[in-house]
């Protein structure tokens, strides 16, 4: 009976193999038509990108670098970006030799950088290495001799080796003058401070759109962002395509959108984040400071664009949106124009200059004012118990009145001392 049942059992096997086969030709058929339907849409949309490069369709490029897979390759890219960024052959003839100019401030800091640069791509041979470090050195002086005012910044080397990379060293320099000037100007300030501001805007955000999350993480500063937007996410991505794709999103929109990926990003390990202990605020800070690995760039720019419609920055809470100045880059380019030229920028350079300096100015009065506090208060209750005394006197009023002023005197002397202990 044995011998009965096994050449049914051999002929079940065969059947089984032959339907796995069959299933599996199905699956290969549909990825082969799957990759040519890909293919044809990625043709498609190549020549729907030259045509927007030869009309210098803004809008249609903004499309093309939001939509999956941004601007597709470096090819485009190099006749794209100059037209986001709104520079033509023209831009580098304005650009002096590094050679014509005095040495910045900043160069030893800048050969500091540049010797750990490209650590992640290119792959390539030492002497390329070589020849590309040299290659971001000049650009990176270039601009910087051209516009002294500037302040460098440890990460900056990261955003302009991508641009140099894609553009090469001619197109690359008018290329990051426009960036500083226009788009991570705040950045390059005397100070950071306005760029803390900037990441105050994340939990406004958060707040806005997830308000159970909001709530976790009160009284986490949101300096976990620092690194990843002061260098547009170049000094964490690792893959090349990856931040040259992340790249045509950030030109197409204006600066503030980075802010907004940060949040998508945040929204995006929520369940993560809420299942760290809330007696761990460190663990959260450091989770929070590294970008998730792999990154659903597609996803998140697609979720960082919701947001942006869905919450505009004029309609953030806590004020966060009124505490950015007026001549912030985050406020200067809000009105979608992208005209604006760098002599502009250099003039609302120094309004910012100016604004930080008056800044400090109060934050050093209200220290002082701190410090001095209860002699200040002492002081200021001494005058005016003198001249009501004096006022009281003019009148001829009795010392009753004079008792009662010494004793508020006491009393308030008092209560102000416990406030400020």
């Amino acid at each position: 009976m044995a011998d009965m049942h096994k050449p049914p059992r051999t002929r079940s096997v065969s059947s089984k193999n032959q339907t796995s086969e069959k299933a599996l030709d199905a699956m290969t058929d549909d990825s082969a038509h799957s990759s040519e339907v890909q293919s044809a849409h990625d043709s498609e949309k190549v020549e729907a990108i030259r045509r927007a490069c030869d009309l210098r369709d803004i809008d249609a490029l903004i499309s093309h670098a939001t939509s999956e897979g941004g601007l597709l390759k470096d090819e485009l890219r190099r006749l794209a970006w100059p037209i986001l960024l709104q520079y033509d052959e023209s831009a580098q003839s304005t650009l002096s030799p590094e050679s014509d100019l005095s040495p910045h401030r900043d160069e030893e800091q800048v050969r500091l950088d540049v010797n750990r640069s490209f650590v992640y791509y290119p792959e390539c041979s030492d002497d390329v290495l070589s020849s590309k470090k040299n290659e971001l050195s000049r650009v990176i002086k270039r601009v910087l001799r051209n516009y002294p005012m500037l302040c460098y910044f440890q990460g900056y080397h990261d955003i302009v080796q991508v641009l140099l990379l894609v553009l090469g060293e001619d197109e690359s320099a008018p290329a990051v003058a426009r960036l500083s000037m226009l788009r991570i100007r705040d950045y390059m300030l005397p100070s950071l401070s306005p760029a803390v501001k900037h990441l105050q805007l994340i939990p406004a955000i958060i707040q806005k759109a997830d308000e159970a999350l909001h709530k976790r993480l009160l009284g986490i500063r949101p300096f976990f962002a620092l690194s990843a937007t002061l260098t547009l996410y170049a000094h964490d991505i690792q893959e090349y395509s990856d931040i040259a794709r992340l790249f045509d999103f950030f030109l197409a929109w204006e600066p503030v959108v980075s802010i907004y990926l940060f949040v998508a990003i945040v929204l995006s390990r929520r369940k993560e984040l809420l299942e760290i202990p809330e007696d761990e605020p460190e663990m959260l800070h450091y989770t929070l400071s590294k970008l998730p690995q792999p990154l659903d760039l597609e996803g998140l720019i697609s979720r960082a664009v919701q947001l942006f419609h869905d919450y505009p920055p004029e309609s953030l809470p806590s004020g966060a949106w009124r505490r950015i100045p007026w001549c912030s880059v985050l406020k200067t380019t809000r009105d979608g124009s992208r005209t604006q030229s760098t002599g502009a920028a250099v003039e609302l350079f120094h309004k910012q200059t100016e604004h930080l300096r008056g800044e400090e100015r109060r934050e050093k009065f209200i220290g002082f004012l701190w410090s001095h506090r209860r002699t200040i208060g002492s002081v200021a209750v001494a005058v005016f118990v003198g001249a009501m005394s004096v006022w009281l006197r003019k009148r001829g009023l009795d010392n009753s009145i004079l008792s009662y002023l010494d004793r508020f005197r006491m009393d308030f002397q008092g209560r102000l001392q416990s406030v400020f202990d």
